[in-house]
């Protein structure tokens, strides 16, 4: 089964106030499984118009992370983010084919 992920650009408006976002979504992420993969790190735009956060959340599967997003814990918890930041997020299920070989990109 494919894994989940939330993929999230974001600008953080009110870096005091959404520290209470941070602080009230773990109960609902962990509920759901879910793992930090990327979380506020350097970022190096490239392309478009990029936020300056970066944040991707790894669920056990595509359902979970769906499951996760429309539950009523983390429902509380996205109004505490709303007027403190600005979002764009997409829910995507993760891939499981083929994947390129070292050969493939003229390595050795």
């Amino acid at each position: 089964m494919a894994k989940g992920y939330w993929v999230v650009f974001a600008d953080v408006t009110d870096p005091e106030g959404y520290k209470e976002y941070v602080a009230d979504n773990g109960p609902a992420l962990a509920k759901y499984g879910a793992r930090f993969l990327a979380r506020g790190g350097q970022v190096e735009p490239k392309e478009g118009q990029p936020k300056s956060r970066v944040v991707v959340v790894e669920f056990p599967s595509y359902r979970a992370a769906l499951d996760c997003y429309h539950s009523p814990e983390y429902s509380a918890a996205m109004k505490l983010r709303q007027g403190r930041s600005i979002w764009d997020m997409a829910i995507t299920e993760g891939y499981e084919g083929p994947q390129p070989h070292h050969s493939d990109l003229g390595g050795g």
